[in-house]
């Protein structure tokens, strides 16, 4: 997976390609442990991102949890894959998706 961070003040979206899974969601905590002091806004861009398994759902959880205490959070361009995941699995019920 490929990571693309993009800050504008208080602003941080993350641009996920390839696949968020066991092997790459570690990636993406650790990434969001060091960038999210002083964000208000959170913008995950799924464009690229082709699977998501339970492990990558478990992250965007957790910064969903994160981000209800210190701001918003939005997944933006997920594909039909993807959203079908979200669909089956709840999130689409939990996650603000554009």
């Amino acid at each position: 997976m490929n990571l693309i961070k993009n800050r504008n003040g208080s602003e941080l979206t993350f641009a996920l390609d390839g696949r968020l899974d066991t092997t790459t969601a570690p990636q993406l905590d650790q990434a969001l442990q060091e960038s999210l002091e002083g964000i208000t806004s959170l913008t995950f861009d799924l464009e690229k991102l082709v699977y998501i398994s339970s492990a990558g759902l478990r992250s965007l959880l957790v910064a969903q949890k994160t981000m209800n205490k210190k701001g918003s959070m939005k997944i933006k361009n997920a594909g039909a894959a993807i959203m079908e995941v979200f669909t089956v699995t709840g999130f689409a019920d939990i996650l603000t998706i554009e």
